[in-house]
């Protein structure tokens, strides 16, 4: 299964990320509902901000919106080796 976001329910039962017990997305509508933009915005700047650029790219597959990656995903730059 991809490395997908595990938020704490009991924390916070309404996340948009939760995930049923075979790793189906429950709140789908949610993210399937935004346009291109507003989930580049959820994604960068909102509820998925703290998530690591693998979950972004896992999410962003589930949903079908592979063709964010590059407007959402950081690239990490490395320092040149001396």
């Amino acid at each position: 299964m991809p490395d997908y976001y595990k938020p704490d329910l009991g924390a916070e039962p309404n996340n948009p990320f939760a995930r049923d017990q075979d790793g189906k997305l429950v709140r789908r509508a949610y993210w399937l509902d935004m346009l291109d933009s507003s989930v580049v915005l959820a994604l960068t700047r909102g509820v998925g901000l703290h998530l690591t650029n693998e979950e972004k790219r896992a999410h962003l597959a589930d949903i079908h919106r592979d063709q964010l990656v590059d407007d959402i995903v950081v690239q990490e730059i490395l320092p040149p080796e001396h």
